[in-house]
Protein backbone atom coordinates (compact mmCIF):
# COMPACT_ATOMS: atom_id res chain seq x y z
CA UNK A 1 0.00 0.00 0.00
CA UNK A 2 1.32 3.58 -0.75
CA UNK A 3 -0.77 6.75 -0.89
CA UNK A 4 -0.17 10.12 -0.66
CA UNK A 5 -3.04 13.05 0.02
CA UNK A 6 -1.85 16.43 -2.28
CA UNK A 7 -2.80 19.56 -0.24
CA UNK A 8 -2.49 23.28 -0.74
CA UNK A 9 -0.62 24.58 1.92
CA UNK A 10 -1.87 28.36 1.12
CA UNK A 11 -4.69 29.97 0.58
CA UNK A 12 -5.27 27.86 -3.04
CA UNK A 13 -4.13 28.07 -6.25
CA UNK A 14 -0.44 26.61 -5.23
CA UNK A 15 0.05 24.25 -8.74
CA UNK A 16 -1.85 21.47 -7.06
CA UNK A 17 -3.29 20.75 -10.84
CA UNK A 18 0.45 20.19 -12.10
CA UNK A 19 1.73 18.34 -9.14
CA UNK A 20 -1.09 15.98 -9.28
CA UNK A 21 -0.28 15.74 -13.37
CA UNK A 22 3.24 14.70 -12.40
CA UNK A 23 2.81 12.31 -9.73
CA UNK A 24 -0.13 10.47 -11.45
CA UNK A 25 2.01 9.29 -13.72
CA UNK A 26 3.16 6.79 -10.73
CA UNK A 27 -0.16 6.66 -9.12
CA UNK A 28 -2.79 4.20 -10.12
CA UNK A 29 -5.66 6.03 -8.46
CA UNK A 30 -6.06 9.53 -8.61
CA UNK A 31 -9.39 10.67 -5.84
CA UNK A 32 -10.46 14.38 -5.75
CA UNK A 33 -12.01 14.50 -1.84
CA UNK A 34 -13.55 17.98 -1.56
CA UNK A 35 -14.83 20.88 -3.34
CA UNK A 36 -16.67 21.68 -6.65
CA UNK A 37 -15.98 23.58 -9.83
CA UNK A 38 -15.06 26.98 -7.63
CA UNK A 39 -11.83 25.20 -8.34
CA UNK A 40 -9.77 25.41 -10.95
CA UNK A 41 -6.32 23.44 -12.22
CA UNK A 42 -4.66 24.15 -14.87
CA UNK A 43 -2.31 21.64 -16.98
CA UNK A 44 -0.02 22.30 -19.69
CA UNK A 45 1.06 19.04 -21.68
CA UNK A 46 2.49 18.51 -24.92
CA UNK A 47 2.20 22.08 -25.72
CA UNK A 48 -1.96 22.12 -25.17
CA UNK A 49 -3.18 23.56 -21.70
CA UNK A 50 -6.27 22.05 -19.93
CA UNK A 51 -8.74 23.45 -17.28
CA UNK A 52 -10.15 21.44 -15.49
CA UNK A 53 -12.73 21.96 -12.38
CA UNK A 54 -13.64 18.24 -11.57
CA UNK A 55 -12.68 16.01 -13.12
CA UNK A 56 -9.17 15.29 -11.51
CA UNK A 57 -5.88 16.08 -13.36
CA UNK A 58 -4.55 12.55 -13.31
CA UNK A 59 -7.35 12.02 -16.40
CA UNK A 60 -4.36 13.61 -18.71
CA UNK A 61 -2.57 10.39 -18.03
CA UNK A 62 -3.89 6.97 -19.70
CA UNK A 63 -4.58 3.81 -17.78
CA UNK A 64 -5.53 5.69 -14.79
CA UNK A 65 -8.41 5.37 -12.82
CA UNK A 66 -9.82 8.89 -11.67
CA UNK A 67 -12.81 9.35 -9.25
CA UNK A 68 -14.87 12.55 -7.66
CA UNK A 69 -15.32 11.50 -3.89
CA UNK A 70 -18.12 11.92 -2.14
CA UNK A 71 -17.07 15.09 -0.34
CA UNK A 72 -17.54 16.97 -3.86
CA UNK A 73 -20.42 18.90 -4.44
CA UNK A 74 -20.86 18.38 -8.83
CA UNK A 75 -22.66 20.93 -10.73
CA UNK A 76 -23.76 18.09 -13.52
CA UNK A 77 -23.97 21.07 -16.66
CA UNK A 78 -20.25 21.99 -15.63
CA UNK A 79 -19.05 18.09 -14.88
CA UNK A 80 -20.81 16.96 -18.47
CA UNK A 81 -19.25 19.83 -20.12
CA UNK A 82 -15.48 18.99 -18.81
CA UNK A 83 -16.16 15.33 -19.84
CA UNK A 84 -17.07 16.21 -23.63
CA UNK A 85 -14.33 18.39 -23.74
CA UNK A 86 -11.91 15.97 -22.46
CA UNK A 87 -13.21 13.66 -25.05
CA UNK A 88 -13.07 15.65 -28.04
CA UNK A 89 -9.45 16.14 -27.38
CA UNK A 90 -9.18 12.37 -27.55
CA UNK A 91 -8.42 12.11 -23.82
CA UNK A 92 -9.93 8.13 -23.16
CA UNK A 93 -12.48 8.59 -20.09
CA UNK A 94 -13.35 5.08 -19.45
CA UNK A 95 -11.86 4.98 -15.87
CA UNK A 96 -13.33 7.84 -14.58
CA UNK A 97 -16.22 7.21 -11.47
CA UNK A 98 -18.25 9.14 -9.64
CA UNK A 99 -18.75 8.61 -6.54
CA UNK A 100 -23.33 7.78 -5.72
CA UNK A 101 -22.75 9.66 -2.68
CA UNK A 102 -21.48 13.05 -4.02
CA UNK A 103 -23.94 16.11 -3.68
CA UNK A 104 -25.65 17.51 -6.83
CA UNK A 105 -25.69 21.65 -7.22
CA UNK A 106 -28.97 22.65 -8.48
CA UNK A 107 -29.48 26.28 -10.65
CA UNK A 108 -30.87 27.62 -7.15
CA UNK A 109 -27.51 27.18 -5.46
CA UNK A 110 -26.21 29.40 -8.53
CA UNK A 111 -28.64 32.04 -7.44
CA UNK A 112 -28.62 32.23 -3.62
CA UNK A 113 -24.67 32.50 -4.11
CA UNK A 114 -25.02 35.21 -6.08
CA UNK A 115 -27.80 36.63 -3.74
CA UNK A 116 -25.77 36.51 -0.74
CA UNK A 117 -22.49 38.35 -2.15
CA UNK A 118 -24.87 40.84 -3.52
CA UNK A 119 -26.63 41.64 0.05
CA UNK A 120 -26.88 45.18 1.13
CA UNK A 121 -24.16 46.93 2.56
CA UNK A 122 -21.58 43.30 1.59
CA UNK A 123 -22.48 41.97 4.91
CA UNK A 124 -21.92 38.81 3.52
CA UNK A 125 -19.68 39.41 1.08
CA UNK A 126 -16.63 36.87 0.94
CA UNK A 127 -15.27 37.01 -2.65
CA UNK A 128 -16.80 33.51 -3.47
CA UNK A 129 -16.72 32.29 -7.17
CA UNK A 130 -20.72 32.50 -7.01
CA UNK A 131 -20.89 28.55 -8.90
CA UNK A 132 -23.43 27.51 -5.77
CA UNK A 133 -20.49 25.92 -3.60
CA UNK A 134 -21.22 27.23 -0.23
CA UNK A 135 -25.11 26.91 -0.77
CA UNK A 136 -24.86 23.14 -1.94
CA UNK A 137 -23.18 22.25 1.26
CA UNK A 138 -25.32 23.96 3.24
CA UNK A 139 -28.08 21.79 2.03
CA UNK A 140 -26.06 18.69 2.61
CA UNK A 141 -25.33 19.56 6.39
CA UNK A 142 -28.99 20.65 6.49
CA UNK A 143 -30.15 17.23 4.91
CA UNK A 144 -32.29 18.70 2.26
CA UNK A 145 -29.50 17.53 -0.29
CA UNK A 146 -29.62 15.74 -3.57
CA UNK A 147 -26.65 13.12 -3.70
CA UNK A 148 -25.99 11.66 -6.95
CA UNK A 149 -27.67 8.58 -5.88
CA UNK A 150 -30.71 10.24 -5.74
CA UNK A 151 -30.56 11.85 -8.85
CA UNK A 152 -30.47 8.40 -10.30
CA UNK A 153 -33.12 6.68 -7.92
CA UNK A 154 -36.91 6.03 -9.60
CA UNK A 155 -38.75 8.77 -7.43
CA UNK A 156 -35.77 11.51 -8.89
CA UNK A 157 -38.81 13.96 -10.94
CA UNK A 158 -40.58 14.03 -8.26
CA UNK A 159 -37.97 14.77 -5.77
CA UNK A 160 -37.28 17.26 -8.21
CA UNK A 161 -39.74 19.21 -8.37
CA UNK A 162 -40.67 19.28 -4.65
CA UNK A 163 -37.11 20.90 -4.10
CA UNK A 164 -37.24 23.34 -7.30
CA UNK A 165 -40.57 24.80 -5.74
CA UNK A 166 -39.73 24.62 -1.95
CA UNK A 167 -36.47 26.67 -3.41
CA UNK A 168 -38.28 29.03 -5.45
CA UNK A 169 -40.46 30.20 -2.76
CA UNK A 170 -37.38 30.42 0.00
CA UNK A 171 -35.81 32.76 -2.47
CA UNK A 172 -39.14 34.42 -3.15
CA UNK A 173 -39.30 35.20 0.41
CA UNK A 174 -35.76 35.96 1.73
CA UNK A 175 -34.35 38.02 -0.97
CA UNK A 176 -37.77 39.04 -3.08
CA UNK A 177 -36.02 37.72 -5.59
CA UNK A 178 -37.31 36.62 -9.23
CA UNK A 179 -36.16 34.76 -12.20
CA UNK A 180 -35.64 30.73 -11.08
CA UNK A 181 -35.78 28.40 -13.39
CA UNK A 182 -39.22 26.91 -13.77
CA UNK A 183 -39.25 23.20 -11.77
CA UNK A 184 -40.13 21.38 -14.85
CA UNK A 185 -37.28 22.97 -16.86
CA UNK A 186 -34.96 21.76 -13.86
CA UNK A 187 -36.63 18.18 -13.75
CA UNK A 188 -36.39 17.90 -17.47
CA UNK A 189 -32.24 19.13 -17.37
CA UNK A 190 -31.23 16.89 -14.35
CA UNK A 191 -33.04 13.86 -15.76
CA UNK A 192 -30.62 14.06 -18.81
CA UNK A 193 -28.14 14.87 -16.83
CA UNK A 194 -28.79 11.59 -15.14
CA UNK A 195 -28.99 9.96 -17.76
CA UNK A 196 -25.42 11.01 -19.28
CA UNK A 197 -23.66 10.63 -15.86
CA UNK A 198 -25.08 7.28 -15.48
CA UNK A 199 -22.23 5.16 -16.48
CA UNK A 200 -19.60 6.92 -14.67
CA UNK A 201 -21.38 6.64 -10.94
CA UNK A 202 -20.24 3.75 -8.57
CA UNK A 203 -19.63 3.43 -4.85
CA UNK A 204 -16.23 4.63 -4.69
CA UNK A 205 -15.22 4.51 -1.10
CA UNK A 206 -15.54 0.92 -1.96
CA UNK A 207 -12.97 0.83 -5.09
CA UNK A 208 -10.77 3.03 -3.45
CA UNK A 209 -10.81 0.45 -0.23
CA UNK A 210 -10.39 -2.53 -2.87
CA UNK A 211 -7.31 -0.60 -4.43
CA UNK A 212 -5.55 0.68 -1.04
CA UNK A 213 -6.22 -3.42 -0.16
CA UNK A 214 -4.69 -4.87 -3.00
CA UNK A 215 -1.64 -2.23 -2.43
CA UNK A 216 -2.04 0.01 -5.87
CA UNK A 217 -0.84 3.44 -5.07
CA UNK A 218 -3.49 5.99 -4.68
CA UNK A 219 -3.08 9.93 -4.71
CA UNK A 220 -5.62 11.96 -3.09
CA UNK A 221 -6.17 15.58 -4.69
CA UNK A 222 -7.46 18.70 -2.70
CA UNK A 223 -8.82 21.39 -4.10
CA UNK A 224 -8.54 25.16 -2.57
CA UNK A 225 -5.77 25.68 -0.10
CA UNK A 226 -5.24 25.19 3.86
CA UNK A 227 -6.11 28.74 4.92
CA UNK A 228 -9.47 28.12 2.80
CA UNK A 229 -10.15 25.47 5.37
CA UNK A 230 -13.44 25.61 7.22
CA UNK A 231 -12.48 24.75 10.10
CA UNK A 232 -8.42 26.04 10.27
CA UNK A 233 -8.94 28.80 7.51
CA UNK A 234 -9.24 32.53 7.98
CA UNK A 235 -13.04 31.78 8.59
CA UNK A 236 -15.39 33.43 7.38
CA UNK A 237 -13.51 34.24 4.05
CA UNK A 238 -12.94 30.64 3.40
CA UNK A 239 -14.36 27.16 1.39
CA UNK A 240 -17.25 25.69 2.39
CA UNK A 241 -15.34 22.39 2.88
CA UNK A 242 -12.41 20.78 4.36
CA UNK A 243 -9.57 21.01 1.86
CA UNK A 244 -6.74 19.72 4.42
CA UNK A 245 -5.61 16.29 4.64
CA UNK A 246 -7.74 15.10 7.12
CA UNK A 247 -10.32 15.64 4.74
CA UNK A 248 -9.29 13.60 2.59
CA UNK A 249 -10.39 10.62 4.58
CA UNK A 250 -13.76 12.00 5.05
CA UNK A 251 -14.49 13.02 1.23
CA UNK A 252 -13.35 9.94 -0.35
CA UNK A 253 -14.47 7.67 2.08
CA UNK A 254 -11.57 5.88 3.50
CA UNK A 255 -10.05 5.48 7.28
CA UNK A 256 -7.41 7.83 8.11
CA UNK A 257 -4.76 5.49 9.23
CA UNK A 258 -4.38 4.47 4.98
CA UNK A 259 -2.58 7.83 4.54
CA UNK A 260 1.15 7.36 4.28
CA UNK A 261 2.39 10.55 2.94
CA UNK A 262 0.95 14.28 3.04
CA UNK A 263 2.50 16.93 0.24
CA UNK A 264 1.63 20.59 0.90
CA UNK A 265 2.20 22.49 -2.04
CA UNK A 266 3.00 26.33 -2.11
CA UNK A 267 4.48 28.92 -4.20
CA UNK A 268 7.87 30.43 -4.01
CA UNK A 269 5.95 33.52 -3.20
CA UNK A 270 1.65 34.26 -1.70
CA UNK A 271 -1.44 34.57 -3.28
CA UNK A 272 -5.10 35.31 -2.47
CA UNK A 273 -7.91 35.86 -4.28
CA UNK A 274 -11.14 37.36 -2.51
CA UNK A 275 -11.47 39.49 0.80
CA UNK A 276 -9.60 38.85 3.87
CA UNK A 277 -6.68 39.92 5.84
CA UNK A 278 -3.09 38.76 3.85
CA UNK A 279 -0.29 40.22 5.54
CA UNK A 280 2.19 40.27 3.47
CA UNK A 281 0.65 41.79 1.03
CA UNK A 282 2.13 43.92 -2.49
CA UNK A 283 0.07 46.57 -3.39
CA UNK A 284 3.46 48.46 -5.41
CA UNK A 285 5.40 47.76 -8.12
CA UNK A 286 6.75 44.03 -6.68
CA UNK A 287 3.08 43.01 -6.35
CA UNK A 288 2.29 43.83 -9.75
CA UNK A 289 5.74 42.26 -11.13
CA UNK A 290 4.70 38.85 -9.31
CA UNK A 291 0.92 39.33 -10.61
CA UNK A 292 1.93 39.46 -14.28
CA UNK A 293 5.27 37.18 -13.94
CA UNK A 294 3.43 34.47 -12.41
CA UNK A 295 0.45 35.22 -14.65
CA UNK A 296 -1.62 35.61 -11.41
CA UNK A 297 -5.62 35.04 -12.54
CA UNK A 298 -8.22 32.85 -11.45
CA UNK A 299 -8.57 29.94 -13.83
CA UNK A 300 -12.24 29.68 -12.51
CA UNK A 301 -13.11 33.32 -12.58
CA UNK A 302 -10.44 35.36 -14.31
CA UNK A 303 -9.93 37.49 -11.05
CA UNK A 304 -6.46 38.91 -10.87
CA UNK A 305 -5.37 37.39 -7.36
CA UNK A 306 -3.51 39.35 -4.27
CA UNK A 307 0.12 39.11 -4.36
CA UNK A 308 2.96 39.06 -1.73
CA UNK A 309 6.10 37.36 -0.39
CA UNK A 310 6.25 34.18 0.91
CA UNK A 311 4.93 33.47 4.66
CA UNK A 312 6.65 31.67 6.66
CA UNK A 313 4.16 31.55 9.96
CA UNK A 314 1.46 30.32 7.18
CA UNK A 315 3.54 27.58 6.31
CA UNK A 316 4.68 26.27 9.39
CA UNK A 317 0.39 26.55 10.42
CA UNK A 318 -0.26 24.24 7.06
CA UNK A 319 2.87 21.86 7.85
CA UNK A 320 0.78 21.42 11.83
CA UNK A 321 -2.49 21.19 10.59
CA UNK A 322 -1.80 18.73 8.12
CA UNK A 323 1.17 16.44 9.20
CA UNK A 324 3.35 17.91 5.98
CA UNK A 325 6.15 15.09 5.22
CA UNK A 326 7.38 17.39 2.20
CA UNK A 327 6.84 20.69 0.69
CA UNK A 328 6.74 21.29 -3.34
CA UNK A 329 7.60 24.75 -4.48
CA UNK A 330 6.10 26.09 -7.31
CA UNK A 331 6.96 29.23 -9.68
CA UNK A 332 10.60 29.63 -8.53
CA UNK A 333 10.89 31.07 -11.71
CA UNK A 334 8.88 33.55 -11.54
CA UNK A 335 11.12 35.51 -8.87
CA UNK A 336 14.39 35.65 -11.18
CA UNK A 337 15.24 39.08 -11.78
CA UNK A 338 14.42 40.28 -8.28
CA UNK A 339 17.44 41.94 -6.94
CA UNK A 340 16.41 40.84 -3.15
CA UNK A 341 13.78 38.08 -2.30
CA UNK A 342 11.92 38.46 0.97
CA UNK A 343 10.22 35.69 3.49
CA UNK A 344 8.36 36.54 6.64
CA UNK A 345 9.37 34.70 9.45
CA UNK A 346 6.85 36.10 12.15
CA UNK A 347 4.46 38.58 12.19
CA UNK A 348 4.73 41.80 14.74
CA UNK A 349 1.44 42.29 16.25
CA UNK A 350 1.18 45.82 18.88
CA UNK A 351 4.75 45.99 19.87
CA UNK A 352 5.51 42.18 19.97
CA UNK A 353 6.68 39.12 17.66
CA UNK A 354 3.89 36.54 17.15
CA UNK A 355 5.66 33.34 14.88
CA UNK A 356 2.24 31.30 15.05
CA UNK A 357 -0.59 32.00 12.63
CA UNK A 358 -3.48 33.89 14.97
CA UNK A 359 -7.27 32.37 14.89
CA UNK A 360 -8.61 35.69 15.37
CA UNK A 361 -9.05 37.84 11.93
CA UNK A 362 -8.80 41.01 13.97
CA UNK A 363 -5.58 40.46 14.90
CA UNK A 364 -4.54 39.37 11.81
CA UNK A 365 -5.53 42.42 10.32
CA UNK A 366 -3.23 44.33 12.35
CA UNK A 367 -0.41 41.97 12.11
CA UNK A 368 2.96 43.20 10.19
CA UNK A 369 5.69 41.20 8.58
CA UNK A 370 8.71 40.60 9.67
CA UNK A 371 10.84 39.91 7.00
CA UNK A 372 14.24 38.53 6.40
CA UNK A 373 16.20 39.92 3.22
CA UNK A 374 17.96 37.11 0.80
CA UNK A 375 19.80 37.45 -2.67
CA UNK A 376 18.10 37.25 -5.49
CA UNK A 377 18.97 35.64 -8.66
CA UNK A 378 18.67 37.13 -12.83
CA UNK A 379 19.55 33.55 -14.08
CA UNK A 380 16.94 32.02 -15.68
CA UNK A 381 16.01 27.84 -14.49
CA UNK A 382 13.57 27.52 -16.89
CA UNK A 383 15.40 25.00 -18.16
CA UNK A 384 16.44 23.41 -14.45
CA UNK A 385 16.23 19.76 -14.51
CA UNK A 386 18.29 19.07 -11.92
CA UNK A 387 18.48 20.92 -7.82
CA UNK A 388 22.18 21.00 -8.62
CA UNK A 389 20.99 23.68 -11.81
CA UNK A 390 19.37 26.11 -9.38
CA UNK A 391 21.61 29.00 -9.36
CA UNK A 392 23.22 29.35 -5.54
CA UNK A 393 20.57 31.94 -4.52
CA UNK A 394 17.93 30.00 -5.62
CA UNK A 395 19.22 27.00 -3.34
CA UNK A 396 19.62 29.50 -0.09
CA UNK A 397 16.41 30.69 -0.56
CA UNK A 398 14.55 27.21 -0.63
CA UNK A 399 17.02 26.23 2.18
CA UNK A 400 15.68 29.26 4.06
CA UNK A 401 12.33 28.37 3.32
CA UNK A 402 12.16 24.54 4.31
CA UNK A 403 14.19 25.97 7.62
CA UNK A 404 11.41 28.41 8.54
CA UNK A 405 8.13 25.74 7.70
CA UNK A 406 10.18 22.67 9.37
CA UNK A 407 9.65 20.78 6.22
CA UNK A 408 11.59 19.71 3.93
CA UNK A 409 11.33 20.59 0.03
CA UNK A 410 10.94 17.77 -1.94
CA UNK A 411 9.93 19.10 -5.72
CA UNK A 412 10.71 22.22 -7.29
CA UNK A 413 8.73 23.53 -10.07
CA UNK A 414 10.60 25.95 -12.58
CA UNK A 415 8.34 26.70 -15.14
CA UNK A 416 4.51 25.23 -16.85
CA UNK A 417 5.51 22.35 -18.52
CA UNK A 418 5.46 18.59 -17.23
CA UNK A 419 9.27 18.98 -17.65
CA UNK A 420 9.61 21.68 -15.91
CA UNK A 421 9.43 19.97 -12.12
CA UNK A 422 12.67 19.37 -9.87
CA UNK A 423 11.68 15.90 -8.20
CA UNK A 424 13.82 15.41 -5.09
CA UNK A 425 12.60 12.62 -3.39
CA UNK A 426 10.14 9.47 -4.09
CA UNK A 427 6.46 10.08 -2.47
CA UNK A 428 5.35 6.70 -3.04
CA UNK A 429 6.93 3.77 -1.28
CA UNK A 430 7.93 1.18 -2.83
Amino acid sequence: MSTVVLVGAQWGDEGKGKLTDCLAAEADVIVRYQGGNNAGHTVRVEGQEYKLHLVPSGILHPGKVCVIGNGMVIDPSVLRREIEQLAASGRPLAALYISERAHVILPYHRQCDELEEECPGGLRRIGTTRRGIGPAYVDKYAREGLRVVDLLDEGAEERLRCMARRKIEILKRLYGAGGAAAPEQVVADYLAYADFLRPYVRDTSLLVHEAVRAGRHVLFEGAQGTLLDIDHGTYPYVTSSSPAAGGAAVGAGVGPRVIDTVLGVTKAYTTRVGGGPFPTELVDETGEFLRQAGHEFGTTTGRPRRCGWLDAVILRYAARINSLDYLAVTKLDVLCGLPVVRICRAYRYRGREITEFPSRLSVLAECEPVYEELPGWTEDITGARAYEDLPVAARRYLSRLAELAGVPVGAVSVGPGREQIIMLTSFFRR
